[in-house]
């Protein structure tokens, strides 16, 4: 049995930035900062991938310091730098599950409070 899972309650740390394909599919990418139990130390940053449906409603409902909730996988990215050739890798958390948490004046308008979507 393999379990590969994750959850995290955080701070958005830019505006989503959103890519549409020719296949009709849409991958959105943003930092989310989730705050250590101590004051005293930094947060941790996390790179955050969604896609379709919850890449949709995240253009256009989360933005830079408003508080979601998300749940999803842990996957490693790996290309190779163009500059030096050298193989480069990065921790990306692949959202299953998106919550908005703000208050209502956080959130545009009253949408969905939250969204899963089905790969």
């Amino acid at each position: 049995m393999t379990i590969n899972s994750i959850t995290l309650v955080g701070r958005v740390g830019a505006d989503p930035e959103v890519r549409y394909f020719d296949s009709g599919k849409v991958v959105c990418n943003f930092p989310l900062a989730v705050e250590r139990p101590t004051r005293d130390d930094q947060p941790d940053w996390f790179r955050l991938e969604l896609w379709n449906k919850t890449a949709e409603i995240a253009a256009n409902y989360v933005r830079k310091g408003g508080l979601i909730g998300v749940t999803g996988f842990l996957k490693i990215d790996v290309w190779q730098d163009r500059n030096t050739g050298a193989q480069r890798s990065s921790p990306v958390v692949s959202v299953d599950n998106l919550r908005l948490l703000g208050s209502k004046r956080d959130i545009d308008t009253s949408a969905a409070n939250s969204y899963n979507d089905e790969f």
